[in-house]
């Protein structure tokens, strides 16, 4: 078996988490022309990170000063097996090409969840392009003990203030009533450009033209192929449940409960080193759940997650 070549690569975001850079790479490379994330080869010594910081400084005239570690994926190329340890940048001093050559061809904004509009890209990166498109915040739906009318009231006043995934849960309800119920936030989301997932139903899934489903961690150790739908996640509790969702070709995770909640305040929770520790090298973006609020955002994504998942305070 060929060596694994360790690399750092920069998934750039600007301040609003709306578009991310992608670079040319030069005449003379290997697969000139084609586009990538920025980054380059770890270094004998170096931590991922430290890696980072340098190529982007050496190939952009950047010094980032905020990343976090985001997904892992390996891929083998005809001249080398390369890890891409994909990171997330969102920020940085000075300006892309002033302060130093740039060392690409070319460099390009692109919006997040848009098709596309440069060409041929690394084929590597193409799952990171779709996680690109995932949100950072997933409102998991509690009709059961809010009450339908008022959690449909405060679904609209959340996608007014930008929320735009939604997984609908309430599986205490009668099947009939969860169908309803799916109809009734999918009518809403659509309004919106949101996305919609239906917990552990395959078949109110199809009937309402959902995004996608959320596998239980039950399903999720059951399931012997990826269902088709255009959007598949799953509940984990551990490390070999998240590596079990990526080698099913999932599109994300949910792993918890983080820290105390509500229903379960006796409960301490992962905590987010332990959080951290069961996501790291993880190949499917991870959503932080259990006992999140909205002003976590930056403290999960500062640990790896993709963002978090919340029942409360949406």
């Amino acid at each position: 078996m060929s060596q694994i070549v360790e690399v750092a690569a920069a998934v750039m975001l600007r301040a609003d988490g709306r578009e991310f850079l992608l670079a040319q790479r030069p005449e003379g490379k290997v697969y000139a022309g084609y586009w990538e994330f920025p980054g380059g080869k770890v270094e004998p010594g170096e931590s991922v990170r430290q890696a980072l910081i340098r190529e982007l400084q050496e190939e952009l005239g950047i010094t980032v000063t905020a990343c976090s570690p985001w997904l892992t994926r390996q891929f083998t190329y005809p001249h080398a097996t390369v890890r891409l340890n994909f990171w997330r940048v969102t920020a940085w001093s000075g300006e892309i090409g002033i302060t130093a050559p740039l060392e690409h061809a070319a460099v390009d904004w692109l919006e997040c969840g848009k098709i596309s509009t440069v060409a041929p890209i690394l084929p590597a990166n193409d799952p990171i392009l779709k996680a690109l498109a995932l949100p950072t915040t997933m409102a998991i739906t509690m009709g059961e003990t809010e009450g339908v009318e008022r959690q449909l009231e405060r679904l609209e006043e959340a996608m007014q203030n930008g929320l735009r995934l939604i997984q609908v849960r309430d599986k205490g309800w009668p099947e009939a009533q969860r169908l309803w119920f799916a109809e009734s936030v999918c009518r809403i989301a659509r309004g919106y450009g949101a996305l919609v997932v239906i917990n552990n139903s395959e078949s109110i899934a199809r009937a309402v033209n959902a995004d996608g489903i959320h596998l239980s961690a039950t399903q999720l150790a059951t399931c012997t192929a990826r269902p088709d739908f255009n959007w598949v996640g799953a509940s984990c509790h551990n490390a070999a449940e998240i590596k079990r969702a990526g080698e099913l070709g999932l599109d994300y995770a949910l792993l918890g409960p983080v820290l105390p909640t509500p229903s379960h305040p006796e409960t301490a929770g992962l905590g987010w080193n332990q959080f951290a520790s069961e996501i790291s090298g993880n190949t499917i973006p991870v959503f932080a759940l259990g006992g999140m609020k909205m002003e976590f955002l930056s403290e999960a994504q500062g640990h790896g997650a993709q963002g978090i998942a919340l029942m409360r305070g949406w």
